[in-house]
């Protein structure tokens, strides 16, 4: 257990601390190029913590979304409790401490970050712990800023159809750290699935009496 919780705390702090340098350090939409890439960029934008930064529902839906948050996150901390409990194997609790911490992070944005942030217009930088905050409790905004775009405006071979000609970006997704630990958690789940959840081999034997 005490390993795990290290685990949990160190993806924690890693994200909290690069979420307030981005909050602090660059104004809503700046880019910046990482070791001069093109395809490696910080790009600083917020949302309300779905996926793709889809959003529903105005603030009814983002206090829904935030309180489902932290019932899915007491299953996995029980999911977690359980495991280490019954010394299931250790790639399987590394990954569910990386799923728990990476949810555990987006959450505290959800959380806290509307009461403790203001969002200033324009290019101007947020402020840790203003006089006026952008919002309150559970509905504050997650941060997000990793953004690696292989194929930014790339073309598709005239040929295909439909498609043929139009441009496109791969990968336009844009993340945080807590999204990243989320994503190895799960693919350690997927692609290391015989490790994590060894079959119990049930050996069925009949005793035989030896005819002297």
């Amino acid at each position: 257990m005490k390993k795990a919780l290290f685990i949990i705390f160190i993806v924690l702090l890693i994200d909290q601390v690069v979420k307030i340098y981005i909050k602090t350090n660059f104004y809503l939409g700046e880019t910046v190029h990482i070791f001069g890439l093109d395809w490696a960029r910080l790009h600083f934008v917020e949302n309300n913590g779905m996926a793709w930064g889809t959003e529903f529902g105005g603030r009814t839906g983002k206090l829904f979304l935030t309180l489902f948050r932290l019932v899915a996150i007491t299953g996995i901390g029980y999911w977690l409790a359980t495991s280490i409990k019954k010394n299931a194997s250790k790639l399987l609790i590394f990954a569910i401490c990386l799923i728990f911490a990476g949810a555990l992070g987006n959450i505290i944005d959800s959380v806290f970050y509307g009461l403790i942030f203001d969002t200033p217009g324009g290019r101007n930088l947020a402020t840790l712990f203003p006089e006026q905050p952008y919002g309150s409790l559970f509905h504050g905004k997650v941060v997000d800023m990793f953004y690696f775009p292989f194929f930014d405006n790339s073309e598709f071979p005239s040929w295909l159809p439909i498609v043929g000609g139009k441009t496109f970006t791969f990968f336009n997704a844009i993340f945080n750290v807590a999204d990243f630990a989320i994503s190895c958690g799960v693919g350690i789940l997927i692609f290391f699935n015989k490790r994590v959840f060894p079959k119990e081999e049930v050996i069925n034997s009949t005793s035989q009496e030896e005819i002297v």
